[in-house]
Formats: structure tokens, sequence, C-alpha cells
């Protein structure tokens, strides 16, 4: 069995009105990636990564780019334990 590993991930600029939750989704869900995304009230974006760690590697980078109309300005990460989640969801 596959090594799994969770992180969260904020991510700071212009990320929000630009699709960035879809495209997280649409790439999560093409990396074999769970979990969640959302906007917050500050105009933060947050998300969750649970699985194989090259393909949850991959989504943060991902993020430190974000879709086209994004400005991506900073990436912070931490680690969380896995929770066994399943599927990708926009939350919020």
């Amino acid at each position: 069995m596959a090594a799994v590993i969770r992180r969260r991930v904020l991510v700071s600029g212009l990320v929000q009105g630009v699709f960035f939750r879809d495209t997280c989704r649409r790439e999560a869900a093409g990396a074999g990636v769970a979990g969640w995304v959302r906007n917050l009230p500050d105009g933060r974006v947050e998300a969750a990564f649970e699985g194989e760690p090259e393909a949850v590697e991959r989504m943060i980078a991902w993020c430190r780019r974000g879709p086209s109309r994004a400005v991506v300005g900073d990436v912070r990460v931490s680690d969380e334990e896995p929770s066994g989640a399943s599927g990708f969801e926009v939350t919020g």
C-alpha cells in the first residue's frame, strides 16, 4: 500500500474570483488527490490535500502558480495527519 500524506495549504494574493477553487478541484481529481478547497473571508484560499506524496506535492506546486488569472503572493504549507478522505470538493 502506498504512503498517504496530508497537507494544509493557505494561498494569498489575487486568488479569489479567478477560478482558483474550480481549477484546483479539477487538478486534484486529475492527480488522484482527495480533500477540499475554500475561500476565506480575508481573501486567501485554503485547501487540504491528501494522497500519495508525489501527487500532493504536485498540487502544492500547482498552488504556487494557480490558474492563469491568479497572482499568487504566498503559499504556506503545514503537515496534518491523514484522515482517510476520499473525493475532492469545493466547500466555500
